[in-house]
């Protein structure tokens, strides 16, 4: 019988976790896809082309990078009508495997969400996937700028008063990956969509995770390839 090889494991020393939400701890992809492709076919645009650039980033952001001529204020009003329609569909919106478990497994731990949705799509979305939300949330309410941009993911370190550097992010995106490393975290990349984006680390999904306390409260995280 051949010999196996083991699978590779990735260990991490950190003080926190900062989590994204969609793709990563929520598979919320049916719903985005839907709503998307409407609106970049009613903007005469290839809904294909616009589906590489909405994960990561606030609604209204997107429409920025795929409509970069159109006023600010008819982006922000586009934004408030999409973020309707995504929080009242919930259909196919499920937990990204092993997420149930993963944050389970962080009661009392340092961690945080740190996600583009607002609070009321956020709470629905993890409602619907049967996930408890963490208690420290940094929603699209939260900053003044988007991601790829980092003040979401420094809000979350200061939140949970400690550095960037002394935190550990989990994102999907390449928009998120990118806020991450810019405010000066490790990242964990989560599922297909981050894998190209250079992260520290990569993981097919939470499945492949395990999150250790440690005497001094700090968090060893396993992650096996």
């Amino acid at each position: 019988m051949p010999a196996t090889t083991p699978p590779a494991v990735t260990v991490l020393t950190t003080r926190g976790l900062l989590l994204d939400m969609d793709g990563t701890l929520v598979n919320s992809d049916a719903v985005v896809e839907r709503w998307w492709r409407r609106w970049a076919v009613e903007h005469g645009l290839d809904p294909d082309e616009a589906l590489k650039v909405v994960h990561g980033r606030q609604g209204h952001a997107t429409m920025a990078v795929l409509l970069p001529d159109r006023p600010v204020e008819q982006n922000l009003a586009d934004n408030r009508v999409m973020l309707a329609q995504e929080t009242a569909d919930t259909d196919g919106v499920v937990p990204v495997p092993g997420a149930p478990a993963f944050l389970a497994s962080l009661a009392g731990l340092p961690h945080a969400l740190v996600t583009s949705a607002d609070e009321t799509l956020a709470t629905t979305r993890m409602k619907a996937a049967a996930l408890p939300p963490p208690a420290l949330r940094v929603t699209a309410e939260s900053v003044t700028s988007s991601k790829p941009h980092p003040e979401g993911f420094l809000k979350g370190a200061a939140a949970l008063g400690l550095a960037p550097a002394d935190c550990v992010a989990f994102e999907d995106s390449e928009a998120g990956i990118t806020a991450a490393l810019a405010a000066g975290m490790r990242v964990v990349g989560i599922g297909p969509r981050a894998l190209p984006h250079s992260p520290t680390a990569h993981v097919e999904d939470l499945t492949h995770v395990r999150a250790e306390a440690l005497p001094d409260g700090g968090i060893r995280l396993h992650l096996t390839a």
